[in-house]
């Protein structure tokens, strides 16, 4: 890879923030903190009276975490319950607890519903009063992940392929720079105390309606069936699309 490709798959990466643990240990899957971001804004335009600010997710116990069951993407973060972290302004129409308290269900519920995410606790600030009902609006749509050519050849395009015939998969991407740009990434893991056995990354983009954790659980179950020796198989949610709204 040039320097020139390298600084751009860097700039790449920056861009899709953390990696987030969806479900649990045992669940290998992932994914990037915009696009949880994206479900959860998308939720928050729904609520009355309440405009939500920033919203970062974060372990909820850093202490409290799990050894994943297979391989984690780079630099992700380890399974265990998270916390939402998030600020909003409300009207003064009604006493701010019950307007934070519609925003808090309304994003633990997205967390739980529309991605698996395993969400504990929803950290709200009321920081600013608004002068009205804000305007309902469109949340803004994460970047548009690129899609990768499906034409790989050998165990690569069988994966590729399984991953693909999956309801809910979109299409496949590859942001992660220890993946090179590839949607696709296997590579022979040693054990300390057992044979080396090969594993699988798979990055993809999840259609509107489906929830994440559903389609990363039969991605990795797809991908594993579809080559002879089982490989360990771990899914990163990269982009899910937005639902269209309804006029």
């Amino acid at each position: 890879m040039t320097v020139d490709r390298w600084a751009q798959a860097v700039r790449q990466q920056l861009g899709i923030g953390r990696l987030l643990p969806l479900g649990g240990p045992g669940d290998g899957a992932w994914i990037a903190e915009p696009a949880a971001q994206g479900v959860l804004r998308r939720a928050a335009v729904e609520v009355r009276g309440v405009r939500l600010g920033s919203v970062r997710l974060s372990p909820a116990d850093p202490d409290g975490t799990y050894e994943a069951a297979v391989p984690a993407p780079p630099s992700a973060l380890p399974p265990g319950p998270l916390r939402i972290v998030a600020q909003c302004a409300a009207t003064s129409d009604e006493p701010l607890p019950l307007a934070a308290g519609r925003l808090r269900e309304a994003l633990s519920q997205a967390a739980k519903g529309r991605l698996g995410l395993l969400v504990t606790e929803v950290d709200l600030q009321v920081t600013a009063l608004l002068d009205a009902d804000p305007e309902t609006e469109a949340a803004p749509a994460e970047p548009e992940a690129a899609a990768k050519p499906t034409s790989l050849s050998g165990d690569e395009g069988r994966v590729a392929q399984a991953a693909l015939d999956v309801p809910g998969v979109l299409r496949l991407t590859g942001v992660l720079v220890g993946g090179m740009g590839r949607a696709v990434h296997i590579e022979e893991q040693a054990g300390a105390a057992s044979l080396p056995r090969r594993h699988v990354r798979v990055e993809l983009a999840v259609s509107a309606g489906a929830r994440a954790l559903d389609v990363a659980r039969a991605v990795r179950q797809a991908v594993s069936a579809a080559l002879p020796d089982a490989p360990t198989v771990a899914a990163l949610v990269t982009h899910i699309a937005p639902a269209e709204r309804q006029e």
